[in-house]
């Protein structure tokens, strides 16, 4: 039982980690692009190693079932969002950073 502990609180801690390098991503990185590059990949890590933390600390089936199904639902979503968002920006002229240009 403490083993399960140790491992969800592990699984927790590096999804917050995941989740707070991808809010410095956002606020870091120089344009639109790597930006939502920064917070798609880490949306869907971090919100998935929490997940996971979270489902070896559930006690009846009927969570476990919802939070496997809200995971399901973020992986499928998340990668999505990201990629259509990167999509009609491109469409939309939004240009991409060159090495010594200025931050947008």
């Amino acid at each position: 039982m403490i083993l399960l502990e140790i491992l969800s609180t592990m699984l927790l801690a590096a999804g917050a980690l995941f989740i707070v390098s991808g809010a410095v991503g956002l606020l870091r990185f120089p344009d639109f692009y790597t930006r939502i590059h920064a917070t798609g990949i880490t949306d869907s890590a971090g919100a998935g190693l929490i997940l996971c933390g979270l489902l070896l600390r559930t006690t009846t089936w009927e969570a476990g079932v919802r939070l496997l199904i809200i995971m399901l639902f973020l992986v499928v979503t998340g990668p999505t969002a990201t990629h259509l968002l990167a999509h009609a920006a491109r469409r939309d002229g939004v240009p991409v950073w060159r090495k010594g240009d200025s931050r947008r």
